[in-house]
């Protein structure tokens, strides 16, 4: 889909513009909203289940509280913190954790260069967990509709977990295949859930009306600190009405701020409203009808075509953050924190539209494994809400501080903003604490792991850079040494790119080329990928040339610049260069490319803990191929081994 900056131009009729503009709401619909717009199905069912460690007892003044408590979370966390305050923190039109992290090492500055270098690390953390919810959210979803069925005929409740299996492999399975297609299906099905559960909530506040007293902001107090005892260990639970806010903030690149705003605002928020007022309504007149109040909430002939639509919005709500664990993946890949791994675009029209298989594969698996443990979305509900507490948190700190030392907000302002959103933000995290015997250990076990390896493959690569830095030697030096060479090297005819990690060094493959064959293609580009900390980069910025001090010798360093969010093409990026920058026309279509491949070996040396060491080494082994990932022709790679020890 379209983002603002690519749509069409507006048609030169009356309301054309407003037209082009309700195609991009409605393509944010499809994508931003699945995760927080099925939300109502299992929040406040989970809230009062008696099965829970700590259960709120049904009554009115419960309910009430309840109720407004959930209002109130959704107005405070997403409304305040990210729709009207986080978003406004984008790194060129994105958004999302790995964003505020690169504004936080762009703007640290000298003095709050450690402040930040910490606050990155929490943020790494905080995308950490992101995986976690990735794996949790399908699960859950998919569980809380397919959970229907055993409404509208309780025998099929052995089916359930069955049924749910069959839909995350088929979900998976067609990821290859890319959303682009049934991508602009996804506004249109959204469209129809959120009236479908908008209309159900009206309906059930006209048999309850006097619900709606919940919008005063005096019960979630009143239930907070008259109830606290119950109140706060509810919270484990109300957090669920919040859960996929981070995604609003992580798909704004794709739909801009402006439709994002006016899709939740307009659409999204009533609707939920609504359907969690109505829901309190039903409790309030049939207390029994708490163990499944969003399927009951319908009339009994509509509760069968409300679980298909269930099913279809959980599945476009799985559909979005299992893309967004692609991005968060693709983006730390980028920046250092994993392996370069193989990222196929699924669309010419969006860039951010990408498969990366080994991602897909293991989300597929880790899902598959939460279904059959869990067996319920109301087992899983607690293992939910903690990796959202801890993003949500992490996420305000960061704009916090963004907001004080970039845009110098002053202290007045920002101490009793961020005292209070943090406030909330802890009492969340609080509460899902004392469910971590219940469920909550495992987005936390999650996110530890995945923020080990991320920070070890960090560390190690720093380390290895460094080895091989020593074992490159300094490039002008070398170039200088090609130019006394005596006798002088003979030169073949063609082109030959080395990629090199800088033009600081001398590629290994270059050197083995000078050491045993003693020969030099009549062009040579040493070629280095630069990444920079914005998600793309103009083509009239992609290269830059360097003679490296000898104009006439064919011999040249270009740098292709690309950003965080771009696969390089390095055949491509060459295709950019002028013939007056390479010192004559170079062969493009035959140049030979080669590459120096690093065998890592565990070394004394201490450097990092050898249990480290072992995790780092096994994880370089889910490296992509680097022919592929930089786009070369397999016929024409060479690559040249060299063993390094960690």
């Amino acid at each position: 889909m379209p983002t603002e900056s690519e749509a069409p131009p507006p048609i030169r009729a009356v309301g054309g513009r407003d037209t082009v503009r309700a195609a991009v709401v409605v393509g944010a619909l499809g994508v931003v909203f699945g995760d927080i717009g099925t939300s109502p199905i299992y929040t406040i069912q989970t809230v009062f289940n008696p099965d829970d460690p700590h259960p709120v007892p049904i009554s009115t003044n419960n309910v009430y509280g309840v109720v407004s408590l959930i209002f109130w979370s959704v107005m405070i966390v997403v409304t305040l913190t990210y729709v009207t305050l986080v978003m406004r923190a984008d790194n060129d039109g994105e958004g999302g954790v790995m964003a505020l992290i690169t504004l936080l090492l762009r703007w640290g500055g000298t003095q709050g260069r450690r402040v930040a270098a910490l606050l990155a690390g929490l943020g790494i953390f905080g995308a950490a967990l992101f995986f976690g919810d990735s794996m949790i959210t399908p699960a859950i979803s998919v569980l809380s509709a397919v959970e229907g069925v055993k409404v509208v005929e309780p025998k099929l409740e052995e089916l359930i977990v069955p049924i749910t299996a069959v839909i995350i492999v088929l979900l998976f399975s067609v990821q290859r295949r890319g959303t682009a297609t049934v991508g602009r299906y996804f506004g249109p099905v959204m469209i129809l859930w959120f009236a479908s559960i908008g209309a159900c909530g009206v309906g059930g506040i006209a048999q309850h009306p006097e619900i709606l007293k919940a919008l005063s902001p005096t019960y979630a107090l009143g239930f907070m600190i008259g109830h606290f005892e119950i109140a706060f260990f509810a919270l484990a639970a109300v957090v669920l009405a919040v859960t996929g806010a981070e995604a609003l903030y992580a798909d704004m690149g794709h739909f801009g701020r402006r439709a994002i705003t006016r899709g939740w605002l307009l659409l999204v928020l009533p609707a939920c409203v609504l359907s969690y007022f109505g829901q309190g309504a039903l409790v309030l007149g049939d207390e029994t009808a708490v163990h499944s109040p969003f399927f009951l909430l319908p009339p009994e002939w509509a509760r069968v075509p409300m679980v298909l639509l269930a099913t279809a919005a959980t599945v476009i709500a799985s559909q979005a953050v299992i893309t967004g664990a692609y991005s968060v993946a693709a983006q730390a890949a980028q920046l250092g924190y994993l392996p370069r791994l193989r990222v196929a675009h699924t669309s010419e029209a969006t860039i951010g539209q990408i498969y990366v298989p080994w991602i897909n594969w293991v989300l597929m698996v880790s899902v598959l494994t939460l279904v059959f443990a869990f067996r319920s979305s109301a087992a899983l509900a607690y293992a939910f809400g903690m990796a959202v507490t801890g993003t949500i948190t992490i996420t305000t700190l960061l704009f916090f501080y963004i907001a004080r030392t970039r845009w110098r907000t002053p202290l007045w302002l920002v101490v009793p903003g961020a005292g209070l959103l943090l406030l909330v933000d802890v009492l969340f995290l609080a509460a899902n604490l004392t469910k971590l015997v219940h469920g909550a250990w495992l987005p936390l076990l999650i996110g530890i792991t995945a923020f080990t390896v991320m920070t070890t493959w960090q560390r190690g690569r720093v380390i290895v850079t460094r080895a091989r830095e020593h074992a490159e030697g300094p490039l002008r030096q070398f170039i200088d040494e090609l130019h006394d060479h005596r006798p002088p090297l003979q030169r073949v005819p063609g082109t030959a790119v080395f990629l090199n990690r800088g033009k600081q060094t001398a590629p290994l493959a270059m050197r083995a080329n000078v050491e045993h064959n003693h020969v030099l293609h009549q062009h040579v580009v040493i070629m280095s990928i630069g990444t920079l900390p914005v998600p793309r980069v103009p083509e009239t910025e992609r290269t830059e040339v360097d003679t490296l001090g000898y104009a006439e010798d064919g011999i040249l360093h270009m740098t292709a610049n690309f950003g965080y969010m771009e696969t390089p093409n390095v055949p491509a990026a060459l295709r950019l260069l002028d013939p007056t920058q390479t010192e004559g026309p170079i062969a493009i279509e035959d140049a030979s490319y080669f590459l120096s491949k690093i065998e890592l070996k565990k070394g004394s040396a201490p450097t990092m803990a050898p249990w480290r060491k072992h995790l780092f080494i096994a994880t370089s082994y889910i490296t992509a191929d680097a022919a592929e990932y930089f786009g070369l022709p397999g016929d024409r790679t060479v690559t040249v081994g060299s063993r390094i020890e960690v």
